[in-house]
Parts: structure tokens; sequence; C-alpha cells
């Protein structure tokens, strides 16, 4: 009985901690627990916030170089001459601090300080194309489940048609050929159906893989989710001044050209002199001097302090290349910010013009069900009161069947570009 217990235990022991992992993960999703959790367990975005710590590093250890430091030594020495042994023991301590080194030291310091903020400007650019990525997938699901459910009512609708086909073909009132249509028309809504449910499919597994998730980790997405298609809330001149204004690559952009400017004061900089202060306690024992241990302690016990001066004269032009690349790498950061802003400013135009021309389609393609709907209908309740032949209806519901995936397409469109231009202006997508 032991044993069996003993067993248990391991085996608590070792699922324990995937049960618990496992837990972390949402069973049911929607739009805002996805975003959310990528946002959290990405791993790219862990890395780049693993980046902003090594910054933060950084900066803690240059802020420390103004201080002085201190160090201790000790040392112990037996030397063998023919008069005998010699043994020697020597103590000390020494300071050093840099009084002044052409600001190089304050400059290192701010320099540091706009490293950290771009690491973690770094972050929150990640989470935006996350935030993107993960929208436009969770509405490709959200598109293909509401494609299968008007595609299921259509298979309701084929698979009526055909029971009852076939009772009038029993009777002699419709032709074989008549049958055959209706039937070949079921199957082929069949494989309609069989399609949109792989690509729905698919889009889950696109969103799972979005969100590094395990294989064997269950996923739902929660059926309360629905679309609308939100409306636009700046004009695109406001749309984009916001955009440049808030957009963490644009703030990067200017941080750079103060971090290049930065570095070219810390390369002027060792064009100064270095003045640094120095000092050291020190004291020692020989076993052939004359006193004792302590005694010679106290009796060679010494200190020193001084000032160094470094004055550069010639160091091989390495002073004069750091200040040419220095001012290259500030040209360099002033175009990567003019890129940075007009790649921003094309993409939130070419946002509002997604937007402009899907909500059109989305206007268009809506009144376009809305008769086409209406017409099977009416074809539908003809056919079944013999009313109306098998080849005008079949023509009617194709034409069904094209606005309808016209109309599902158009609607998730609109509301995606929607979320993405409103996105540019710092409107958060949350649902």
């Amino acid at each position: 009985m032991r044993r069996y217990i003993k067993y248990i235990v391991v085996l608590i022991l070792l699922v324990a901690p995937y049960a618990i992992k496992a837990q972390d993960i949402p069973q049911v999703w929607d739009l805002k627990t996805a975003i959310e959790y990528a946002k959290e367990k990405n791993i790219s975005i862990n890395t780049l916030k693993l980046n902003s710590q090594t910054a933060e590093q950084n900066l803690i250890a240059s802020k420390a170089a103004v201080l002085p430091n201190l160090s201790g030594n000790v040392s112990q020495a037996i030397t063998n001459y023919k008069s005998g042994l010699q043994n020697t023991s020597g103590f000390g301590l020494s300071s050093d601090m840099t009084l002044y080194n052409g600001n190089y030291l304050k400059n290192d310091i701010k320099a540091k300080e706009l490293s950290l903020q771009t690491a973690n400007l770094s972050v929150e650019a990640a989470k935006n194309d996350i935030t993107i990525s993960i929208t436009q997938a969770y509405l490709n699901i959200l598109l293909a489940r509401e494609n299968i459910t008007y595609l299921k009512d259509l298979l309701t609708t084929s698979e009526a048609q055909v029971k009852q086909s076939e009772q009038q073909y029993k009777f002699g009132t419709i032709a074989k050929k008549d049958l055959l249509q209706l039937q070949a028309t079921y199957a082929n809504d069949k494989y309609t159906l069989v399609t949109a449910q792989n690509t729905l499919q698919q889009n889950i597994l696109t969103l799972k893989q979005l969100l590094q998730l395990p294989t064997a980790a269950p996923f739902e997405v929660s059926t309360t989710d629905t679309v609308a298609v939100a409306p636009v809330l700046d004009n695109l001149a406001s749309a984009q001044d916001q955009a440049l204004r808030t957009r963490p690559e644009i703030k990067s952009g200017e941080l750079n050209i103060q971090l290049q400017a930065t570095e070219l004061a810390k390369a002027k900089s060792t064009l100064r002199p270095t003045l640094s202060l120095g000092g050291s306690l020190n004291t020692g024992y020989n076993n052939n001097n004359i006193g004792g241990y302590g005694y010679q302690l106290n009796n060679s016990f010494y200190q020193n302090l001084g000032l160094t001066l470094s004055i550069p004269i010639f160091d091989r032009k390495v002073t004069k290349t750091n200040v040419a690349k220095a001012n290259i790498g500030i040209e360099q950061a002033r175009l990567s910010l003019l890129d940075a802003k007009t790649t921003l400013t094309q993409n939130v135009e070419r946002a509002y013009i997604n937007v402009q021309n899907a909500n059109s389609q989305y206007a268009a393609a809506q009144e376009q069900f809305n008769y086409t709907s209406e017409a099977l209908r009416i074809s539908n309740a003809a056919l079944k009161e013999g009313t109306n032949n098998i080849v005008e209806n079949l023509q009617q519901k194709n034409l069904y069947v094209q606005a309808l995936q016209a109309f599902v397409q158009a609607k998730y469109t609109a509301s995606l570009y929607t979320k993405i231009y409103n996105f540019y202006t710092g409107v958060p997508i949350t649902n």
C-alpha cells in the first residue's frame, strides 16, 4: 500500500507543474483576452523586455561610475635566501575616482537613459504589431464562423428540397434530370460547407500559433463575440497628426537623434584632460626587520594621496574619427526618423482609404444580400409550390451564395480596417 501511495505522490509532483501551467491558458477566448495574453506571453516581446532590463542595468552601472571605488589587497611571501628564510606580509586599501573628464560620465549617463527609453518603446512597438496580427486572425475566425452559419442554413434548405423532389420524382411529377440537379446542388452545398469548416480550423490554427499555444491546449473562441462596423473617429489629417505624436516608433526615432547627439558629446569629451584623485593606505611586516609583528604593522603604516592629470596629445586620430562617425550617426538618425514618419503617414493614409473603400463595399454588399435573400426566399417558396422551375431556382441560389460571401467578407473587412485605422489614432482594440 505504501508503495502505491509513493507512486501516486511522484505522479502528482510530475503532473502538477503542467497542470498549473495549463491553468494560465484561458479556455474560451475573446479578442481582448487574446491581445492581453499575447502581450504578456509572446516570446519576441519578452525578449525585448529582457533587452530593456539589460539597458536598465547599463544605466545603473553608468551612474555608479561617478562614485569612488575601493579595493583591498593582502600579500604573503616566503623567500629562501642563503642566509635563511624571509617572511613578508603586506596589507593595503586603495581608492580612486574621476573628478573631471570633459563631462564624459555625465553624457554617458544621459546616453544610457535614452537607450533605456528606446528599449521600452521597442516593447510598445512590438505590442502594437502583435495587436494588429491578433485582431486580423481573430476576425478571420469570426468571419469563417458566420459564413458557416449561413451555409448550414443553405444546406438545410437544399436537403429539404432534395427530399421533396425525391417524393415528386417517385410520383412522376418531375423528371430525373431535375432530381439530379437538386442532388448535385445539395452535394455542392455540402462541399462548400466542409470547405468553410476547414477554413475555420485553419484560421483557428493561425491564431493559436500567433498566441504560441501548445498543440494540445484547448481553444475555443467566444460565441458571444460579434462584429459591428464602428464609425471612423478622426479625419485623415487629424489621424496622421495623432499618430505622429503618439506612436512609439516615432518617439523612438526622436530619442535616437538625442542619443546620437549625446554620443557626439561623449566623443568630443575625450579631447579634454582627465583629472582623477587616488589614495591608498598600506602597511607590512618583514621577519628580518627589527620589532614584533604589531610593532612593524604600526611603524610601516603609511598613507598616499595624489592627483593625476591626463592630457591627450595624440591618439592616432581615434577621437577625430569617433567625432566624425558620431556626426554621421546623427544624420542617419534624422533620416531614419524622416523615413519612419513618412512610412507612418502613408500607412495611416492607406488605412483611411481602406476604410472608405471597405465601408462602401459593405453598404453595397449588404443591399445586394438583402435583395438576393428575399429573392431566394420567394424562389424557394415557388419551387415548393411547383410554380418555379429548378433551373431558375438554382440560378437564384447561386446569386444568393455570391452575395452572401461578398456580404460577410465586406462586413469583416470593414470592421478590421476601421479597427486598424482607429488604432493608429490611439484607440485601443478591445472587441
